[in-house]
């Protein structure tokens, strides 16, 4: 009986099934915490002893949910939420395609210099920005308490710049070239040949942008006073800070508003990372 020979880089069966089990440990360890997390928000009486791991049926209940939105509402914080997150990830993912665009594709003089300062923009924390943005949007522009207050300092995303001018740069010009000959415009190559070559970029780009605004706590928590305008990670510090304890069951009205906060981006990130694969660009040049 012949043989068959593996392939270079096929792994054997004990390899693969090790790198299973691997796996398997890996995403168990990385899921607990959700696990938990929603297991907490959902007891009467906080169990934090090893056999609350698996919950008691008659320990179970939805007051929690119940209880925190009659503090903060949670619909409210998470419309909040979902406008500054949105604002922030169609600003990102418009002006960050459109500058890749030029910084990769056009030509013209001192790109080169505009890219170095969008990867120097990249190692300022924003942190030290705060106080003047502070300072300009709040008495300067007077959006205080306003969406647009929030949104503005987040508007554009260096890091999507550089995301998206690495991709463009993977394109074969022949592509830009065979269109311009077609008399297509900058734009219209821009929509119609380089986008929907470059998808894994836009998913990368829309779910790193998303996550952070919809988690930021301290830029809205400054720009905001009203209760009403507040996202839904401000909500639940200021709930934490100041009226948690008052509750029947604090610890498990905290977990039920982080799942409901956290609930958004898993579902987000389950509908978008079957978009995670890698796309044939050269496919489209034939010579």
């Amino acid at each position: 009986m012949a043989i068959r020979r593996r392939a270079p880089g096929e792994l054997s069966r004990g390899q693969t099934i090790l790198r299973g089990v691997v796996l398997g440990v890996g995403a168990l360890v990385f899921l607990f915490p959700f696990y938990y997390m929603v297991i907490g928000s959902l007891q009467t009486n906080p169990d934090t002893s090893i056999g609350g791991i698996f919950p008691n049926p008659a320990n179970i209940t939805g007051e929690n949910y119940v209880a925190i939105n009659e503090r903060i509402n949670l619909m409210t914080g998470l419309v909040n939420s979902g406008i500054f997150a949105g604002a922030v990830v169609l600003g990102t993912v418009v002006f960050g395609m459109l500058t890749g665009y030029a910084l990769a594709v056009l030509k013209w003089r001192g790109r080169g210099t505009v890219f170095a300062l969008a990867l120097l923009v990249q190692v300022v924390p924003f942190q030290l920005l705060m106080i003047p943005l502070y300072v300009m949007i709040a008495r300067d522009y007077g959006l205080g308490d306003t969406h647009l207050g929030m949104i503005l300092p987040y508007l554009i995303n260096s890091t999507a710049v550089v995301i998206f001018r690495q991709y463009f740069l993977q394109i074969p010009k022949e592509l830009f070239d065979a269109a311009r000959i077609d008399g297509a415009g900058e734009l219209r190559v821009l929509w119609q040949i380089a986008i929907p070559l470059v998808r894994p970029a836009l998913v990368t780009v829309i779910l790193l942008t998303f996550i952070g605004p919809w988690n930021e706590f301290l830029w809205p928590f400054l720009i905001t006073k009203e209760a009403s305008l507040q996202p839904l990670a401000v909500s639940l510090a200021n709930y934490i800070s100041t009226v948690a304890a008052s509750t029947a069951n604090p610890f498990g009205a905290m977990l039920a508003g982080a799942v409901v906060l956290a609930a958004p981006v898993v579902i987000l990130f389950i509908f978008f990372q079957r978009f995670f694969i890698s796309t044939d660009i050269g496919s489209g040049v034939k010579g």
